[in-house]
């Protein structure tokens, strides 16, 4: 737990900011897990309230008992909860092109079709000899698996570092020419209100091997 940092806690939950790389949930083949780190930490374990990605960095709240992990679940699920991310996705850079929108499509989840609603809004365009990239802020508007990585990726913006649903030679050259090493998607903000007081509101700054693609 040394590397993860605790960015609020109260007598029902913690919010961290998980490092890309670490899975969430222990499994086959997976040798540290969030939920294995943290069992060693706390007794009674904190139970984990909702997902994110291996490769993904970020804010992700966990609830110190399963009365709670219910409570924050059911606002989750509700869509009650504010999420929102930043991503570096490669794209032609358009001026006139529109600055924010949702993007509304189906993704298949265990093989039934899903509705799925992003959210975007353009926070930086650049040009590089490598390419064209942008930099979105967004915001999950329903909670599907990889919900935001194959919503842009089937727009023709996947994010840069993507290795399951990106641009795989682009890739292959940030990472020659780069040094990239890590998917460009970080959980930027976590709200969720409270009955009994104010909303937690939790922001989480990105990693530094984002610095160079949002300069």
């Amino acid at each position: 737990m040394t590397r993860i940092a605790i960015l609020y806690e109260d007598q029902r939950c913690l919010v961290l900011n998980k490092p890309a790389g670490l899975p969430v949930q222990g499994g086959e083949r997976v040798k540290t897990s969030l939920d294995a780190l943290l069992a060693r930490e706390y007794d009674p374990p904190p139970r984990l309230v909702h997902r994110l990605d291996k490769d993904s960095s970020g804010v992700i709240l966990v609830a110190k008992t399963p009365l709670d992990a219910a409570h924050y679940s059911k606002i989750i699920a509700g869509g009650r909860a504010v999420k929102e991310y930043l991503a570096v996705v490669a794209c032609d850079v358009d001026p006139h092109a529109p600055r924010a929108g949702v993007i509304k499509t189906t993704l298949s989840v265990k093989g039934r079709d899903k509705y799925a609603e992003t959210g975007w809004r353009i926070l930086r365009q650049t040009h590089a000899p490598e390419g064209a990239w942008t930099t979105l802020r967004l915001r999950l508007h329903t909670g599907r698996t990889h919900q935001i990585r194959r919503s842009l990726a089937q727009e023709g913006r996947p994010i840069l570092g993507d290795d399951k649903y990106g641009d795989f030679a682009l890739n292959r050259r940030l990472r020659k020419e780069r040094g990239l090493k890590n998917l460009l998607l970080h959980s930027a903000r976590l709200a969720i209100p409270q009955s009994d007081g104010p909303p937690i509101d939790v922001s989480a700054p990105p990693p530094p091997y984002f610095d160079e693609y949002l300069r």
